[in-house]
Formats: structure tokens, C-alpha cells, sequence
């Protein structure tokens, strides 16, 4: 804000702590368009790791179980088309939606269980990058609400040996490109005439 000398500023929607990418910062006026942002498409990179659960869903979470993986591309290819559309999640457990006022994670972090019903999310798009067990690499583009770690648990699911997400970039907000952004050091360091 002092930077820009706004009186307003805000950002349009989290990040999970392991993820990196683009999150787009609106000051002043443009604030008032921040919510546009919140519900637009977004698109990932993910990197998926077959054959181990964590409590998270993510790289950040303490290890449930590890399982052998002897799936092949094919096996990947068959069961991604079953992910693309209109889907139901259920959110983890460790997430920022609220429950009687707290979030799920501060729940988490205290053991208790808390209903998490499920909830529609769109995947419009999934491409499968690269396969090389236990790692797959996916370019997803999605809906507002979607949580890419439980849709990285759901395929390992569904192929059988479980899976986390272990490392997530997101490219591309509501048309908004990370290959056109710059980082908050970047504009930290710009002079008052740049």
C-alpha cells in the first residue's frame, strides 16, 4: 500500500503454503474488482506423487501410508477423463473454510472431526505432462473452490495406491498469466518514476 500509495489493497484468494505461482494484488480502486478474480478459472501445475498419503493431502503433511506403484501411462490416461467436468470434493481436512466460526484446519490441529460435506467443483481441463511413477505431472485448469490436493488424493484413489500432492504452481487467474507477473521484490525495488 505505501508503496502505491493506496489507501486499499488486497489480494484475490490464498495459496496453500507449499504452492508458488501468481496471486494477483489489486490496490486502490481496483479493489472493488477483486471478488471477479476470486470466482474466475485458474490454471496449475501439479506435481503428483503416487503411492503415499499424507494427513494434509500435500508435501506437508506427516506420511499415513506408502504403497508399491506399478501403474503406466495408460493407467493414468484411463482414469483422469473421470475427473474432468462438474465433480463433487470433499474438503480437506486442513483448509480455510469455516465451521462454527473457526476454520477446518484450527479442528485439525486439535484432532476434532468436523462434518465436511461435499461440494461441486468444475475441472475444465487436465492434461497429463509427464508420467514417470511415483511422479506425474499435470497441467490442470479448474473452477473457483476447487482443491487440487484432494483431486490429487481422488486419482491416486482411483488408481489404487494413493497419492499427495507434492508440489503445486499456479500459471494463469482469470486471464491474468504468471509469465507476465513480477514478484513483490520486483515492485519493492522499482523507483517512484518507474
Amino acid at each position: 500500500k505505501r508503496r502505491f500509495r493506496a489507501e486499499k489493497a488486497g489480494h484475490t484468494g490464498t495459496l496453500d503454503p507449499l504452492a508458488s505461482g501468481l496471486l494477483p494484488i489489486c490496490f486502490g480502486e481496483a479493489t472493488k474488482f477483486a471478488h471477479m478474480l476470486l470466482d474466475a478459472d485458474k490454471t496449475y501445475v501439479a506435481l503428483v506423487r503416487l503411492g503415499t498419503t499424507t494427513t494434509t493431502g500435500d508435501a506437508e503433511g506427516e506420511m499415513l501410508q506408502t504403497r508399491n506403484v506399478t501403474v503406466s501411462r495408460q493407467d493414468v490416461e484411463a482414469v483422469l477423463p473421470r475427473f474432468i467436468g462438474r465433480i463433487m470434493q470433499i474438503p480437506p481436512r486442513y483448509a480455510a473454510l469455516k465451521y462454527r466460526g473457526r476454520n477446518y484446519y484450527e479442528y485439525a490441529r486439535e484432532g476434532i472431526e468436523i462434518p465436511r460435506p461435499g461440494r461441486e467443483v468444475v475441472i475444465h481441463s487436465m492434461t497429463l505432462d509427464a508420467c514417470t511413477p511415483p511422479d506425474l505431472s499435470l497441467t490442470i485448469r479448474c473452477g473457483k473452490g476447487t482443491y487440487v490436493r484432494v483431486l490429487a488424493e481422488d486419482i491416486g484413489l482411483a488408481l489404487g495406491c494413493g497419492a499427495h500432492l507434492a508440489a503445486l504452481r499456479r500459471l494463469e487467474t482469470g486471464g491474468l498469466r504468471l509469465s507476465a507477473s513480477c514478484t513483490l521484490e520486483t515492485l519493492a525495488g522499482l523507483s517512484d518514476d518507474e
